[in-house]
């Protein structure tokens, strides 16, 4: 995985392409190259390169690995307090725990924005059961909620509806 430390080399890196696009860029205009617009075009594209890869290595790109949690996948989440997870249907209460903390911190953002209602996170679980064929029925297994203001300090309470997991198919041996 990549860290800060590498996108602080390629930053790095790509910096001195960027100084040397643009020294044959002043060369193409002294000398009256044809090419010389292009070059102009080349040195912006690689500024905004080296500039992506600075930012990229300020930021940490790191996610939170709970032990236990199950794979999910976010099918839902409107970018301020509302997001969805699915889950598979033979999730433990104990591993929806792990993986409903997991999805929470992954999914805090400074970005987001509460609203003077709300100012916590919430992540719901639901999985998808066939109770007939041709029929699919979601079920939401649990939900947890953080606070949006701060990452460090926050409690996160979660909420498992244990009478959920009895709709859920029984795993074959």
């Amino acid at each position: 995985m990549l860290t800060t430390a590498n996108f602080l080399q390629y930053t790095q890196w790509s910096g001195i392409a960027t100084l040397v696009f643009a020294a044959i860029t002043v060369l193409a205009f002294i000398l009256k190259w044809g090419l010389r617009f292009r070059l102009v075009g080349t040195t912006g594209f690689m500024l905004v390169v080296t500039a992506g890869l600075f930012a990229l290595s300020i930021v940490p790109l790191s996610r939170t690995v709970i032990p236990g949690a199950a794979r999910y996948t976010l099918i839902y989440d409107n970018g301020s307090t509302q997001a969805v997870i699915a889950t598979s249907p033979q999730i433990t209460p104990t591993q929806l725990d792990a993986t409903l903390r997991q999805a929470v911190s992954n999914l805090f953002s400074s970005g987001r924005s509460g609203t003077r209602q709300e100012d916590k996170l919430t992540v719901r679980a639901r999985t998808i059961i066939h109770p007939e064929p041709g029929t699919s029925v979601p079920v939401y297994l649990g939900e947890a909620k953080r606070s949006l203001i701060s990452r460090e300090n926050s409690t996160i309470a979660i909420e498992i509806y244990t009478e959920k997991f009895a709709q859920l198919p029984k795993p074959t041996a």
